[in-house]
This record gives C-alpha cells, structure tokens and sequence, in this order.
C-alpha cells in the first residue's frame, strides 16, 4: 500500500460535511450486513464516483481500449452543462470526484473548467492523466482550478523505454509537465494538487523502478508510486508485460508454467456499494472494469441519479455480486479484493 501523505490527508478530511459521513455510515454499514446475510442490502449513495471527461487519447498504450481504439460505444467529450446539473444533484452526499474512466481528460477544452465548479462544492477532486498536455499555462490553471490529487502516468525513465508502453508518447513532454506543475505549486503558493507519479510496471521497465524514484526526487513530485498492470490476455500475454518479479504482477504462474490471476474472486465487492462510473454521455455502469460500458445500470438523460443507483437492475447486478461473481465477465480479471499498488 503507498504511503499516507499528510498534507493530502488532512486536505481529503476537510471534505467532510455531517451528512457525508452520515452517507459513508450507511454504505458501509449496507456493504457489511450484505457480507453476513449474503443477499444485497444499499443504503445511502456512493461515495465515490468517476466522470469520463473524454474517451479520446492522443497515445496507443497496448492494454487500454482508449489506445486500442476499440470501443464498441459512442465516443465523445463530456458536456459541460450536462455535468454541472449532475454535481449539483449529487454533491451534498458524494466526497470523492475523480475525472478518470477511458481517455486523456486534459483533451476535454472545458475539463479544467469541470474541476473547478466540483471543487467548489467541496469536493475532493483527483485526475489521472499521461502528462501531455501540462504546458506552462495549463499546469498554472490546473493549479488555480483546486484540483486535489493529479496522478502523471510515467512509465519509463528513459524514451526507449517509456514508449514499449506508452506508444506515441513523448517522455519530455511528460517531464517538462510536471515540473511545470511543481513550479505553479510554488509560485501560488499552494498545496495541491498533490501529484505523483503513477509507474505501471510491466516486464520492459521493471529494471527501471530505483530510477524512477531518483527523477521523481529530482522533478520535485510529492512521491511515486508502483502500480501493477492489469493484462487482458494474461494466459498467453502477447505482448510480454507481465514482470518478472511477481510482487509487481497481478498474476502468478502455476505448476504448468502458466500465468494466473492472483486473485480470488469472491462473491462481494466493496467497489459496487461505494463508487461507480459515469461515462461522457451519461451512462451509469458499475465500475471501471467495464471499459465499454456493457453493464448499463441506467440513463442519467432519462433518469435522476439516485433513481438509478436504486433502480432494478442495480439490485440485480449486486444481487448476481453476490451470487456468483466468477461468472460475471467484467469480473473475470478484476483487481478488487487485490492491493494493485506496491512500495
């Protein structure tokens, strides 16, 4: 597990309101009834809840649907209006906003804007993005927007290296921007965002994990922080990213000499009870599993929110959670119950 930082700590508990907790009080104590009685109880909304700013990306990572291109759903930017309605039906009970599912949010014209109004409401607020777009003027507006938590996608010390993964990125531009982020903290004199390095270890850049904590030491981010990927075809791994060390994989080999998820897939899933997605077009799916959105819970053009998280196919979908998870295909490779990040 990464280490606590207090500054992020302490700025993540100033989001708490009376009826926050109140709402975490009752998604927690519904997710744990459930464990006992082994049927589906929900009380209260999530506390988390990812927004899609975009599904387009400038790069071509091997394992990600975005890259790939290979979404079978529409394809869009997030409206701004259409978010800002959204936020307003929901802040009071949610905490956590994150401005992540498929695609490079900072494409979205309007993202900054987004995170701004989110901010507003006292929400913590948090992007994940591959470090392209952090120009000089963009890092000082992401500073100004109140932006909490800014996760850059570096994984690589060096552009041989970096670009197995990131294909068609350009590792400068990555550097630069974060410095250009470090710098803007500075100037204004802020605190956030706290901003780190997300290194995602695949086999090609496993040799490189004590250099990317010297840059990250060197560039002035608050830390970094190894992340292990996630490998659609693990069985046959076709483009050789599973790493050699093990503790950095999500899967094992067996007797045979084959890979398999470390994971063992019970039936409850914390992530289902607390969080979901919101995709660029309104969509409600249950987490980030399901990156093409096949698991359409409800319709936020056509329903409220909180209609939908208690809708019948919500309860169906925690009911199936809790009969039989292996059987759900967004499940099959799901990393829940798994620590994804290690030291």
């Amino acid at each position: 597990m990464p280490k606590v930082n207090y500054n992020d700590s302490l700025n993540f508990l100033s989001k708490l309101t009376i009826r926050r907790l109140w709402n975490a009080s009752k998604v927690y104590s519904s997710y744990y009834i459930t464990r006992l009685l082994k049927k589906p109880v929900q009380w209260g909304l999530p506390i988390s809840i990812s927004f899609e700013p975009t599904t387009s990306c400038n790069l071509r990572c091997p394992e990600c649907p975005s890259g790939l291109r290979e979404f079978t759903r529409p394809r869009g930017m997030l409206k701004k209006d259409f978010f800002f309605q959204t936020i307003d039906d929901i802040y009071k009970d949610i905490l956590y906003l994150i401005f992540y599912f498929q695609g490079e949010p900072y494409l979205n014209k309007n993202f900054l804007e987004m995170v701004s109004y989110a901010s507003s409401k006292g929400l913590y607020t948090a992007t994940s993005t591959n470090g392209h777009f952090l120009t000089d003027e963009i890092a000082k507006k992401t500073v100004e927007s109140g932006l909490d938590r800014l996760i850059i996608s570096l994984d690589g010390t060096t552009q041989e290296v970096y670009e197995q993964y990131r294909r068609e990125g350009d590792i400068n531009k990555v550097i630069e921007g974060a410095r250009n982020i470090v710098k803007w903290k500075k100037e204004l004199k802020s605190k956030t965002p706290f901003v780190f390095f997300q290194f995602l270890v695949v086999k090609p850049n496993e040799h490189q994990i004590e250099d990317v904590k010297k840059l990250a030491a060197e560039v002035g981010v608050d830390e970094v922080r190894f992340k292990t990927a996630q490998v659609y075809d693990y069985e046959n791994d076709p483009n050789q990213l599973i790493p050699e060390n093990e503790k950095y994989s999500r899967y094992k080999k067996n007797k045979e000499g084959k890979h398999t998820a470390k994971n063992k897939l019970q039936n409850h899933c914390w992530k289902l009870w607390q969080a979901n997605v919101i995709t660029w077009d309104g969509m409600v799916v249950p987490c980030c599993f399901d990156k093409d959105a096949t698991h359409r819970l409800g319709d936020l053009k056509k329903q409220s929110f909180k209609e939908i998280w208690h809708n019948d196919k919500y309860k169906k979908f925690r009911k199936d959670i809790t009969t039989s998870r292996k059987n759900i295909d967004i499940c099959a490779n799901c990393s829940e119950g798994l620590s994804v990040w290690k030291d």
